[in-house]
């Protein structure tokens, strides 16, 4: 027997039908929408804290999440794929219901940590779960039957849950935060439930990843271009301090900000797949260049809401939600410009080889920038709010706007990878 037809009659790898992970995705992202962008206005409006305090809880969020990806890449060798993903679940569904339960700083930055953590444990499985099935399903079947790009079908069902995400948070907040985050944690006891039920016994653990962190923190070019990237995540991560903190600040209504969140997710399906064919016809360094002056032109706009003539109350004009409109739209820009390109990049810096490592790495500078940008910029409104400026949230979001100003500059000079995007 030939080692080809050894290789055709060896059992198929016990993986989850490609329904199971688009499901899963879909229903981790309502329940992970629906509460996120509301812990903002619960902190400001109902616990009365300040935005430096803010800041840091939704920067530690984030850290505990995107910092922690290599760990739990680490923990998928030991543990399994299956046993992994159970055991985040129950992590954040812990951290809801801390934050339904929390009135301190202390059990708030706890709660988000154990929600971030959550994260951190199930998200590296199911991207490589994503990985694996797409790769059996290009094994079998010959490449003009194959099936649609199951990566395109896991970001779209995403987008999906993004959209129906905030929808849910704010019909539901009108009953309280604590409701709100107690329903979600029941979302993810029943994920929980689907994937125990669903995803094999036997599934194989991930493989062991080659090289280590020394070689990446070796690369100084990619050090460079990951410290620069970094600010992509801090921009995104607005979305959770800035666009609330405007909401609050004109008086409009939390289903206003869940109509901002479904405003992002439907740009991002409806025109993403456009500009990425756009910017395969572009050099990869402008299409980054592109994308983090749109996001540096997204800040714009929230300081386009100290110029006179824009009102400032919900009440008395709609107009008053034009800038934070504005940002979203062109937030999502940027995005959809840099982010792809960025990671289509990953692999030829790594030349192919330990590729979770430097993911991990790139995630985790991006969760650093997010805890420390935030703090700067709610200690910065906190100080000019004591001070009363005039429009001293403005001029936060004009300090902030000169990180995605800096990348874009840098992106211009750095060395990058020459590569197909």
């Amino acid at each position: 027997m030939t080692s080809n037809q050894a290789h055709l009659m060896a059992p198929a790898r016990p993986l989850p039908q490609r329904n199971v992970i688009l499901g899963t995705q879909l229903v981790f992202n309502i329940g992970f929408f629906a509460v996120v962008p509301f812990i903002a206005m619960h902190m400001r409006d109902d616990l009365l804290m300040g935005s430096a305090m803010i800041g840091i809880v939704l920067g530690v969020r984030t850290f505990s999440q995107q910092g922690m990806f290599f760990l739990g890449g680490l923990l998928a060798q030991r543990w399994g794929y299956r046993r992994l993903m159970l055991a985040g679940c129950a992590v954040r569904v812990l951290g809801y219901l801390g934050l339904a339960l929390a009135q301190t700083p202390l059990m708030l930055i706890a709660s988000a940590s154990l929600t971030g953590l959550g994260g951190a444990m199930f998200s590296p499985c199911m991207e490589a779960l994503t990985a694996e099935i797409q790769a059996r399903d290009q094994e079998a079947r010959p490449a003009t039957q194959a099936r649609a790009n199951l990566f395109a079908a896991f970001a779209v069902a995403g987008e999906l849950g993004a959209v129906a995400g905030p929808v849910l948070g704010g019909l539901l907040m009108p009953w309280g935060f604590a409701w709100l985050a107690v329903s979600c944690a029941g979302v993810f006891v029943l994920a929980a439930i689907v994937l125990h039920a669903t995803v094999p016994h036997d599934l194989q653990r991930a493989k062991a990843m080659p090289g280590g962190w020394r070689r990446v923190f070796g690369e100084r070019d990619f050090l460079l271009f990951a410290l620069a990237y970094s600010t992509y995540l801090f921009s995104y991560n607005q979305l959770y301090m800035a666009v609330p903190a405007e909401i609050s600040r004109i008086g409009a209504p939390p289903m206003a900000l869940s109509w901002l969140f479904v405003l992002a997710s439907v740009l991002v399906i409806g025109l993403q797949f456009p500009i990425a064919a756009l910017c395969r016809r572009m050099s990869a360094r402008k299409a980054l260049v592109i994308g983090f002056a749109w996001m540096t032109l997204a800040f714009g706009a929230l300081l386009g809401s100290m110029l006179p003539g824009v009102p400032d109350a919900f009440s008395a004009s709609h107009a008053s939600a034009v800038p934070v409109t504005l940002f979203v739209l062109l937030l999502s820009l940027g995005q959809m410009f840099a982010a792809p390109v960025a990671m289509s990049l990953v692999p030829h810096f790594a030349r192919q080889q330990a590729l979770p490592v430097y993911y991990g790495l790139l995630a985790s500078m991006g969760g650093l920038m997010v805890l420390c940008g935030n703090v700067a910029v709610g200690l910065v409104q906190d100080a000019l709010a004591h001070m009363a400026v005039p429009g001293g949230t403005g001029l936060a979001w004009g300090l902030a706007m000169l990180l995605p100003a800096a990348s874009a500059c840098a992106m211009a000079r750095l060395r990058l990878p020459r590569a197909d995007s």
